[in-house]
């Protein structure tokens, strides 16, 4: 068993009296047995490193950080791609199903991870996410002190990302459009829906190609609510192919490795806050519309 760098939680407020405590109500699927080991074997600490025992007291905003651990990892039989690194930026072409992060049952088997071991980085640091069943670029920073620089983009919204997804054609829709609405955390948990409100998602959806009953479209995200492309997409009537979670839950629980989503995050670009130089970068993965 494993570990990379620690995962990072801030105690909100609550009735507890111990940190232990407040660990098992908030993650409810892992036993107090756990955590108790895992205190018990220094793995979990403070922001300083100093090991937390279970009697530690609860204080709201006390920074706990814990190591996640798994003790059996299922492979993702797919392989990342470099397509540009130095000492301030890497970027990736991450293949469909591998995640970001740890997540669930990942902790080795992530895209971090992989980059860690791969370039001798630990201080490697994702600048933006995207879902585990997505394809495509992620950047990540390598360099502390040039992080906020390159954060600044995204916070921002001075970087342009675009996505290309194949999904029903909508013969019938007037593009380009922008689709704006309220995106919540749904039911069950993992999924996402809109509801009535102030928009707090915004995406810029064109056609990219027409052709049968698949068209390819072109996808802008303005704002980067979880699962925001996946959801405007369905709420169209045109959910992405492939997709098991929009507009209804049919996903299993393994992998199916023949049919991943067909969302790619296709390109990257904007004025490198370091040099003032433009910087674009493009998948080299592709989408495949049914036979």
């Amino acid at each position: 068993m494993t570990n990379i760098a620690p995962s990072t939680l801030h105690l909100r407020p609550g009735p507890w009296i111990t940190i232990l405590d407040c660990l098992c109500a908030h993650f409810t699927t892992i036993p107090r047995e756990t955590w108790l080991d895992r205190m018990t074997r220094g793995r979990v600490i403070d922001a300083d490193g100093m090991p937390l025992d279970p009697q530690t007291p609860h204080r709201v905003g006390l920074c706990v950080r814990y190591y996640r651990e798994v003790a059996v990892e299922t492979p993702i039989p797919f392989c990342e791609h470099l397509l540009h690194v130095d000492e301030h930026l890497v970027v990736a072409d991450k293949p469909h199903f591998l995640p970001v992060t740890p997540a669930g049952g990942f902790v080795q088997e992530t895209l971090l991870h992989r980059l860690i071991q791969r370039l001798g980085n630990p201080d490697l640091v994702p600048l933006h996410r995207i879902d585990r069943a997505t394809a495509g670029l992620v950047m990540f920073s390598a360099n502390p002190a040039s992080r906020s620089a390159y954060q600044a983009l995204f916070r921002e919204r001075r970087i342009d990302k675009q996505y290309l997804a194949l999904a029903p054609a909508l013969p019938a829709t007037d593009f380009p459009l922008v689709r704006r609405s309220r995106i919540v955390t749904g039911e069950p948990f993992f999924r996402m829906g809109e509801v009535p409100g102030e928009a707090n998602s915004e995406s810029r959806i064109d056609v990219y190609e027409r052709g049968g009953d698949y068209w390819c479209y072109t996808l802008q995200p303005v704002t980067g609510r979880k699962h925001q492309l996946r959801v405007h997409m369905a709420a169209l009537g045109a959910p992405i192919l492939n997709d098991g979670f929009y507009p209804v839950l049919t996903e299993r629980a393994e992998d199916d490795y023949a049919k991943p989503l067909q969302l790619l995050a296709k390109s990257l670009s904007f004025i490198d806050p370091l040099s003032g130089l433009q910087r674009s970068f493009e998948s080299s993965l592709r989408l495949h519309a049914p036979h």
